[in-house]
């Protein structure tokens, strides 16, 4: 795959985005950003020194026997600027480490906070096993780029700097000529194969996100796969993605060890070319053998951290791939927002109307069309018909996980969308059709509702969904796990804590989205009696498959094919013998035989 000039632009803007994106977090901590930066001047500056104290020492020590005297002070000085080298580096990173922490922090919480931002549409589209992939990436490499950058790239080149300026001031041009161009021809090879090599570093970030999306795909539909016997054909699905990471991953290591080769040959000319000159020096008598101490180890001072400095970049590099996939999250656009001056709703006896909508998830698939009804303050408004013709859109649209495409939805004459989003959702509660529940205990799911409740409310509430005996039976009560997505629970006991979970919230609009569809004849009724009560002065939506429970709406509303064709008590429906007459008349009888057959057996 080759990379054109434009791909390769576009990646060195990409990553001085990044980079900029983390200075923000840099100057929240400028005091000690700057203290650490002074440590990591001091710590180099000892470091540099220790050589020329080195010099010294041996020099002192090269005497005639009868001159030789050991050089204490020259020795104390050697251990403390050692000592200092290595203590003023730790201070450094105790100094910057809530700078890195804090960092990392605050762009994971701004990048969990934005993807709840995120519209409804976003998130059926998203791939959960990559995202999360992404994120711990991207937050593992923040760490390295702001610890590295600052404290392995810049003290490299300030020692690198100080080393030939000693070098110039006190010895043969040479020297730091040679050491100028071995730095240059290092450096070189670095970039070029290093820019070379990021390919197969994002291959591989892609590769693993879609390895790991489809392993959490799988294991969260584990008993799918188990009906169908196919843990083969999903291990087989893995192993896909896995082989094409392998290929990645082994271009990877085999063209950094044709780096590593090459920086290796670059080092050893330079060293070898050095120490022939010093050596040369050394016996014209232009050097002292301290003289030749003093470049070997500056010479090592130099070309390890450098050798380092390679290894660094190329991290730095690879952070960054993995940070753009992070921080590309954060470019996604929220779909819906509130607008600069929007309000908040006032809930206050809730009148709700739908004024002419029209709705389509996608330009080319309308679902609604003119849609209009009212739903007067503590009435309950029915909403029925087939799969498919729009009963639970009703819904989405009224929580404003999508905008409209024309016409108006408005509470107590306010259109949703001048109102905050937290200010509208707080003024609902729904008991969905399909109950997802978190990965923690039951008390955690009822009190997600109105997580400041009492334990009181908490136990009321799921009394009044007729679930606290149950809960009461269980061997860890309240504080029973319910697995990922509630998985341990059955449909029945899910939807009972969601019923909870409403009633704890106390909102004053809720919508029923086929809320007992997972429940028995008798739950129903227990259940239904109940979503009465809690109904009573409250303005309520009920989305409903089965005529029965709603039979006592205020009004019933028919669809099909995303228009309302007809509306009205459920006698006059019956009266009228259109369609809610044939609907009704095929679950009385559906419902008839199920009583005739439970009789027989």
């Amino acid at each position: 795959m080759s990379i054109t000039h434009s791909d390769k632009i576009s990646t060195s803007q990409s990553s001085l985005k990044t980079i900029a994106s983390l200075l923000p977090y840099l100057w929240e901590f400028k005091a000690r950003v700057m203290l650490a930066l002074s440590l990591l001047v001091l710590a180099k500056l000892a470091n540099v020194a220790v050589p020329l104290v080195l010099k010294e020492i041996v020099d002192a020590l090269n005497q005639p026997q009868a001159m030789l005297m050991i050089p204490v002070f020259l020795l104390i000085s050697y251990g403390i600027l050692r000592l200092c080298s290595t203590l003023f580096g730790e201070l450094r990173d105790a100094v910057f480490a809530k700078v890195t922490q804090r960092a990392i922090r605050r762009i994971a919480n701004k990048v969990f906070t934005h993807l709840h931002a995120l519209s409804l549409r976003f998130h059926l589209e998203r791939q959960t096993g990559g995202v999360s992939r992404d994120i711990e990436r991207g937050t593992r490499g923040i760490s390295f780029l702001m610890n590295f950058m600052l404290f392995n790239i810049l003290p490299t080149l300030l020692e690198i700097g100080l080393v030939m300026a000693i070098l110039i001031n006190q010895y043969d041009i040479w020297f730091a000529v040679i050491i100028f161009i071995t730095l240059l021809a290092y450096i070189t090879l670095t970039l070029v194969i290093t820019e070379w090599r990021m390919i197969f570093r994002r291959t591989m970030n892609i590769m693993d996100s879609k390895a790991n999306t489809q392993a959490i795909d799988s294991l969260l539909n584990y008993e799918t796969v188990k009906y169908f016997g196919n843990e083969a054909w999903e291990a087989r699905r893995y192993d896909e993605h896995l082989q094409s990471w392998e290929k990645a991953a082994i271009r990877n290591q085999t063209s950094l060890a044709a780096l590593n080769s090459g920086q290796s040959v670059i080092v050893a000319i330079g060293i070898t070319s050095l120490m022939f000159l010093a050596a040369d020096q050394v016996i014209q008598g232009a050097m002292t053998i301290g003289d030749l101490v003093l470049v070997n180890a500056y010479l090592l001072q130099l070309y390890m951290p450098l050798h380092f400095l390679g290894f660094v970049y190329r991290e730095i590099k690879h952070s960054l791939a993995d940070m753009e996939r992070m921080f590309s999250l954060l470019d996604e656009n929220r779909e819906i927002k509130d607008k600069p001056e929007a309000g908040t709703l006032n809930t206050q006896k809730p009148t709700i109307r739908f004024d002419h909508v029209d709705f389509g998830y996608d330009t080319n698939r309308q679902i609604l069309f003119d849609i209009s009804f009212d739903i007067p303050a503590g009435h309950t408004i029915a909403v029925v018909g087939q799969s498919g013709s729009g009963k639970s859109t009703l819904a989405r649209l009224l929580f404003r996980f999508y905008d409209i495409q024309s016409g108006a939805i408005r509470i107590n004459n306010q259109d949703i969308r001048d109102v905050t989003q937290q200010s509208l959702r707080a003024s609902m509660g729904i008991v969905p059709q399909d109950t997802v529940l978190f990965n923690d205990s039951i008390y955690y799911n009822i009190a997600y509702g109105r997580p400041d409740a009492t334990h009181e409310e908490v136990y009321a509430a799921a009394r009044s969904a007729q679930i606290h005996d149950f809960i009461e039976s269980l061997p860890n009560k309240y504080e029973t796990i319910v697995g990922e997505r509630g998985l341990k629970l059955s449909g029945g006991e899910k939807q009972r804590v969601a019923i909870a979970r409403s009633i704890l919230k106390n909102p004053a609009i809720l919508i029923f989205d086929e809320a007992t569809s997972a429940l028995d004849s008798n739950s129903e009724k227990q259940i239904q009696a109940e979503l009465k009560r809690i109904a009573q002065n409250r303005t309520t939506l009920t989305i409903a498959h089965r005529l029965s429970t709603i039979a006592d709406a205020d009004q019933i509303l028919v669809m099909k094919n995303g228009r309302i064709i007809e509306q009205g008590k459920h006698t006059e429906l019956l009266a009228a013998n259109k369609t809610y007459a044939r609907m009704w008349a095929l679950q009385q009888q559906a419902q008839k035989l199920q009583l005739i057959e439970k009789h027989n057996k």
